[in-house]
C-alpha cells in the first residue's frame, strides 16, 4: 500500500491527450508521481485513471487544475493517505469478522474498524477481545424497515466511510442501501443463485460440485446483484464432505473479503455501470 501517497482518481469522456494533460498539471504542481494506471472503455468511450503521487500540494487547486484539463462533466477526486473508518455488520458466523479483527489489530487493513453491529449477541465477546465496540441491534418482533432504521441510527452515530457485511444475514432495504451508495461491501458464497436458501454447502455436496468460491461485491437494491470486486474459486472433489466444503468455503470467503477491502481502501476501484474497473 502506498502509505504516504495521495491518490488522484479521474473518470471522464475519452479524447486524445488525456494522460499528458493530467500529468502535466501534476508536474507543474511540483509533485512526484509514484504510479500511474489508465484504461479506456472503448465500448462506452470512457477514460479512467488512477495516479499515486507524493509531495506537498493544494488539494483544491490541484483538482481544479486537473478538471480544467479534462472534458466537461469529468469526475475528479483526490484521496489523502488517511485510514478509512469501517463499521462491520455481522450475525452469527464468526470467520470473516474474526479475520478482519485480526488484520485490524495488526494494522493490516489500511483502515480502522470503529465498531461491530449485529442482530445477534453471539459475537460480542469476539469483538470485545480485540477492543472493538459491539452494538447489539436485535431484530425479533420488528419489521425489516424498523430494524434497518435501528441499525442506521447506530451506524450514523459512528461516522464510517464504509460498511462491511461480514456474513450479515439480514436483507437491507432500499432506503438503507440508498443512504450508503457505493459504500457497502458484501461477501457471499459463489453458489448463488444455483444454491440459494439454507445449507448451500449441503446442496453443493449433493450435486457433486467441482469448484467452490466466493464473491465480494458492492451492495445495491438488487439482492446480490451489485458490481463485483473480487471472485475466487478453488477445486474440490468427490472426497470432500459437506463439512469439508463449508470449511473450504469459509477460507475462500475470508481471503476474498480481505482482498476486496484492500482494493477499495487503496482507491483502486472505479464503478462502470454494474461493472468495476480495478487497477491492481
Amino acid at each position: 500500500m502506498e502509505i504516504r501517497s495521495q491518490v488522484l482518481m479521474v473518470e471522464c469522456a475519452d479524447r486524445p491527450g488525456m494522460v499528458h494533460g493530467i500529468t502535466g498539471v501534476l508536474l507543474r504542481a511540483g509533485v512526484n508521481i509514484i504510479s500511474n494506471h489508465e484504461f479506456v472503455d472503448l465500448e462506452n468511450g470512457r477514460f479512467y485513471m488512477r495516479t499515486a503521487f507524493e509531495g506537498p500540494s493544494d488539494p483544491a487547486a490541484l483538482c481544479l487544475g486537473v478538471q480544467a484539463a479534462l472534458p466537461e462533466g469529468a469526475a475528479v477526486s483526490l484521496h489523502p493517505p488517511v485510514p478509512k473508518r469501517l463499521v462491520v455488520l455481522a450475525s452469527r458466523e464468526h470467520h470473516c469478522l474474526a479475520d478482519l479483527l485480526v488484520r485490524n489489530a495488526y494494522s493490516e487493513l489500511g483502515a480502522e474498524i470503529v465498531a461491530v453491529v449485529s442482530n445477534h449477541d453471539h459475537l460480542r465477546s469476539l469483538a470485545e477481545k480485540f477492543g472493538v465496540p459491539f452494538h447489539f441491534a436485535p431484530h425479533e418482533g420488528m419489521s425489516r424497515e424498523d430494524h434497518d432504521a435501528s441499525v442506521a441510527r447506530i451506524v450514523a452515530s459512528l461516522g464510517p466511510d464504509y460498511l462491511v457485511l461480514a456474513k450479515y444475514m439480514r436483507l437491507l432495504g432500499p432506503a438503507f442501501v440508498a443512504a450508503w451508495p457505493r459504500r457497502i461491501i458484501n461477501i457471499h458464497h459463489s453458489f448463488l443463485p444455483a444454491f440459494t436458501g439454507a445449507r448451500p454447502y449441503k446442496q453443493a455436496f449433493v450435486r457433486g460440485v467441482k469448484v467452490i468460491g466466493a464473491t465480494a461485491h458492492f451492495v445495491t437494491e438488487q439482492i446480490d446483484d451489485g458490481p463485483i470486486i473480487v471472485q475466487q474459486v478453488i477445486p474440490v472433489g468427490h472426497s470432500h464432505t459437506a463439512h469439508d466444503l463449508a470449511q473450504a468455503g469459509r477460507d475462500v470467503e475470508r481471503a476474498v473479503l480481505a482482498r476486496a477491502l484492500k482494493l477499495v481502501l487503496e482507491n483502486r476501484v472505479f464503478l462502470c455501470g454494474n461493472r468495476t474497473i480495478i487497477f491492481d
